[in-house]
């Protein structure tokens, strides 16, 4: 219950730190830049964010408390917290440093990194990467809207 508990609060916890950029940036700069056709309305992504944080958690858990079998236990949660990381970052780099250029380089590295841990987690746990298919699908949306809105502001 304690690895469920860690992965779940620590995939929440950089969501809510990440989430303290974008209110400083939401109504003021992020407001005013052009914005591609699908972009949706700026409430629906904490609540998306959030169950996506969660069902990241439960994944991240469900690898976590396998049996150690060799590399693969370690290179899958050395990359999943590599996408966690980047995750974390792309929030302070497209709000706080507003910027869509760099941004949209974190986010191309998360999907990428976000692929190769749902590959190696379906060798440990087919649900836990089931779990992560929502989040790589959200991602793809999200470079889109980033890549949308870097060539739409240049």
């Amino acid at each position: 219950m304690i690895k469920l508990m860690i992965s779940i609060g620590v995939c929440l916890l950089g969501g809510f730190v990440g989430s303290f950029f974008a209110a400083s940036s939401i109504g003021s700069w992020y407001e005013h830049l052009k914005k591609p056709v699908l972009n949706p309305p700026a409430w629906i992504f904490a609540p998306v964010w959030t169950m996506l944080y969660i069902m990241i958690g439960v994944s991240a858990f469900l690898v976590w408390r396998r049996k150690p079998r060799g590399k693969d236990i370690r290179i899958a949660l050395v990359l999943f917290l590599v996408q966690l990381l980047l995750n974390f970052f792309w929030s302070p780099v497209f709000f706080g440093m507003r910027s869509p250029s760099l941004s949209l380089v974190i986010i191309i590295l998360m999907w990428q990194t976000i692929l190769a841990t749902i590959i190696i987690f379906y060798r440990i746990s087919i649900p836990a990467a089931y779990l992560l298919v929502p989040y790589f699908i959200w991602v793809s949306f999200a470079t889109y809207l980033n890549a949308g809105i870097y060539y739409l502001n240049r």
